[in-house]
């Protein structure tokens, strides 16, 4: 059996706060690759998972490429995975001459961001001399490729879970992996439909990229997908990620999940203590606007909120979520400090 591809993450100066969005999803789950090792001098030495999530993953964070390629293995694909979601997508300076020593090692590199490595000289000469590939995981697919909404939406017969946030990088992508766990784990069948780059990266097999697709084939993008995921797989539920949300002045989303799948329950992942949308100075929106508007525009109710416990205690969670749960009367947890049964059932 052959070997998985093995992988470092570069998330120089990320690990630690929201741009490093993208490793934190490949350390929670990735099927794509086997992760050696996460770069963030910043952060070393330190355990990944552990510095994460407090549990440890025996995935060091390191200072540098050379540091980290004594984890590879001989014998073995290995990628160079630019861990960072900046603001604008930019490729940090600082991350060339990493990149082009990972070339010169014979590594790949892959990219999410709106920086294309494909289209710099300087990478593309160096990855022909040394016959790796650059991958670019947000370049616009061309036209032909790409599919318009048709109404076939209707054709699916899966459950269909959409989790929205009230901010960008807020948890949704992992809460929407563990709704897909707790379903298969109960018994049921159940596929994510990725709408980003990390949802790709992690190894979700029914995948877009929205921010990297032309606004007139979004909601048909992700009808797709969600429609070749029931027709391959046949799944008792569909769990879309979310991107963005509703609300956001910079990265919307929401409304285009609402319009294309259509969802029979919608969850919402809330951070209680954020009060500026992430990187911006903008007032965040009340959870109860985002809730009003959020049912307004699908005509459903939000079937149940869960949070973000970022700058939280676990104390502080369980008495947030049992206040909210009184005034609004539906469940209010945590996805990885709490038991998601309550959620489960009602789906």
């Amino acid at each position: 059996m052959q070997s998985a591809p093995e992988a470092i993450i570069y998330c120089e100066g990320a690990y630690q706060n929201t741009y490093g969005k993208t490793a934190h999803g490949l350390m929670r789950r990735s099927k794509r690759f086997s992760i050696r090792a996460v770069i963030d001098s910043t952060a070393s030495p330190a355990d990944a998972g552990e510095l994460l999530d407090g549990i440890k993953n025996s995935i060091p964070v390191v200072n540098s490429l050379s540091q980290a390629q004594q984890y590879l293995s001989t014998n073995v694909e290995r990628y160079l995975v630019i861990g960072l979601a900046t603001d604008g997508g930019v490729l940090p300076a600082t991350a060339h001459p990493v990149i082009r020593s990972a070339i010169t090692a014979g590594m790949h590199v892959i990219c999410g961001l709106h920086d294309y490595l494909q289209e710099q000289q300087e990478f593309l000469e160096l990855a022909l001399k040394h016959d790796v590939k650059l991958v670019d995981v947000r370049k616009p697919p061309h036209p032909k490729n790409l599919h318009f909404f048709s109404g076939k939406i209707s054709e699916v017969q899966s459950k269909k879970v959409a989790v929205l946030g009230t901010d960008s990088a807020i948890g949704k992508r992992t809460t929407a992996w563990k709704i897909v766990e707790g379903l298969e784990a109960s018994g049921r069948k159940a596929e994510l439909i990725g709408t980003g780059q990390t949802a790709w990266l992690q190894g979700a097999k029914f995948s877009i990229v929205l921010d990297a697709l032309p606004n007139d084939f979004v909601t048909g993008e992700l009808e797709h997908a969600a429609w070749l995921a029931w027709n391959e797989m046949k799944p008792d539920y569909l769990v879309v990620e979310g991107q963005g949300s509703l609300l956001h002045p910079a990265f919307p989303g929401g409304f285009e999940i609402l319009a294309a799948i259509k969802p029979d329950f919608i969850i919402l992942q809330h951070a209680p203590k954020r009060t500026e949308y992430d990187g911006f100075p903008y007032r965040l929106h009340s959870l109860k606007q985002q809730i009003d508007a959020l049912e307004a525009i699908a005509e459903k109710k939000v079937t149940a909120i869960t949070i973000n416990h970022e700058k939280m205690t676990k104390a502080e969670v369980e008495a947030w979520a049992k206040t909210t749960e009184n005034e609004l009367k539906i469940p209010c947890i945590d996805m990885l400090w709490m038991n998601p049964q309550s959620i489960l059932k009602l789906l």
